[in-house]
């Protein structure tokens, strides 16, 4: 499967101005020369008249590039067919594609996939592909961009290549036990080991920002049934997204909606009333409601007065206790100056409200600049680098040189894992199942 030449529509789906069909593989110069008559000169665009190859029949008219491996994004041969976007052109020149010889649609993520098993990009460089095409702030953009230009992997890649050294002078301390000095060898190594233990300790403890910026912060709306719950909800989303009632347990379910607060991802959950109930649907909601809310980075907690206390949850999250329908007086001037009181049918204080969020979520994001480690993955490979480390560290004041080199062995392999040189082929399928086709 992978000496075909693979092909698929790279552009949304749907009708459009332009679509873009992708081709990858070495039967390109062939098919080019097939549909269009000849191929293009390299990395230029070229006006071109894409015909059906079994019948001859124009398809369309539009643009063809080539891009000759290894210079191109998989490595391979690749072409990009630029044609009008309706759905029955693109349908046909896909059709005309899938008669050549030795080609296919691609799947899911097969381009990326090429591009990685070609050496064009590391894993981690993947991942920040992935998630810049995921991307939905302006922060979560330019964290992604870091990464798919190889922030990660280059700094993963300098300690490999430290820690290689290292292990190189105590597979010489092995080898030549007579002859190195192996005083001034450890001492060398102590300082590698030590230098690194602080870079990958200081990674780890901006991993959290980097995580949540890539996958949002969630702040989970919760309280007694008509609190204004969905009210806020809806005042926060600026649309209608929740139904709105007298009527206590008129949400039974969870609702999302993802805002971008000054390019800071947030998800706010508006949830079920938290009651007692009979009711064993709105039961559920209520249950659900309790577990959202104790996964949450922040809960904010609506009541109707100032007396109503905030409920524990199974975690340490974060509660901000907020007094709502001041809109219907009881609250003096003070005292909405002091503590969150608001009103989201008329909007008082709901500026201040959005305000306080924007900064929640700035602190919790590292400001929206957030450090290299931005998923799980990452961040366990890290661990288990800085683990061998530590066990190094207790190795170099023994007298076994043999344990002291596996450590060093084990966190080179991590590192080695974490860009993709090893042990990730059980982990391939699923992250580039992610990618749309195409990509």
């Amino acid at each position: 499967m992978t000496n075909d030449t693979i092909f698929a529509l790279s552009s949304g789906i749907g009708r459009a101005g332009v679509a873009v069909v992708r081709l990858s593989g070495t039967a390109v110069p062939e098919i080019l020369t097939r549909m269009i008559g000849h191929v293009p000169e390299p990395r230029n665009a070229r006006l071109a008249r894409f015909k059906d190859p079994s019948s001859g029949e124009t398809i369309d008219v539009g643009l063809a590039l080539f891009f000759p491996g290894p210079a191109s994004f998989t490595g391979d041969d690749c072409a990009e067919l630029h044609c009008h976007g309706g759905p029955a052109v693109i349908a046909a020149l896909l059709q005309a594609l899938a008669m050549l010889p030795n080609t296919r649609p691609a799947e899911a993520g097969e381009f990326a996939r090429r591009a990685f098993e070609n050496g064009k990009l590391d894993l981690t460089e993947i991942e920040g592909l992935a998630d810049l095409i995921e991307a939905e702030t302006e922060a979560q953009r330019r964290q992604a961009l870091r990464q798919t230009r190889g922030a990660l992997g280059r700094e993963a890649e300098g300690w490999r290549r430290s820690l290689l050294e290292a292990s190189a002078l105590i597979e010489a301390e092995i080898d030549f036990a007579d002859e190195a000095d192996v005083t001034v060898a450890r001492q060398e190594v102590d300082a590698v080991v030590g230098g690194l233990k602080l870079e990958l300790a200081a990674e780890l403890a901006a991993a959290q920002a980097g995580e949540r910026l890539r996958g949002g912060l969630i702040v989970v709306i919760a309280g007694p049934p008509n609190a204004g719950k969905s009210t806020l909800l809806n005042a926060l989303a600026r649309r209608e997204v929740a139904i709105v009632s007298a009527i206590p347990g008129t949400t039974r379910d969870t609702i999302e909606v993802h805002l971008d607060l000054k390019g800071l991802p947030v998800t706010l959950i508006d949830t079920a009333g938290l009651r007692d109930s009979t009711d064993p649907v709105e039961a559920i909601g209520v249950a659900r409601a309790r577990a959202r809310a104790g996964e949450a980075d922040l809960v904010l907690w609506l009541s109707e007065t100032t007396a109503a206390e905030t409920p524990a949850f199974d975690s340490n999250v974060e509660i901000w206790p907020i007094r709502t329908k001041i809109d219907l007086g009881g609250v003096s001037v003070a005292a909405k100056t002091e503590r969150l009181h608001l009103s989201a049918a008329t909007g008082e204080n709901l500026d201040l409200l959005i305000a306080k969020l924007t900064g929640f979520a700035a602190d919790r994001t590292g400001g929206g600049e957030g450090g290299l480690i931005t998923r799980e993955r990452q961040r366990h490979a890290i661990l288990a680098a800085l683990a061998a480390l530590e066990q190094a560290q207790i190795e170099l004041l023994s007298k076994a040189p043999e344990l002291l080199a596996e450590d060093l062995r084990r966190s080179i392999r991590a590192l080695e894992s974490l860009i993709g040189r090893i042990d990730v082929e059980d982990i391939l399928g699923e992250i580039f199942g992610r990618f749309c086709i195409g990509k």
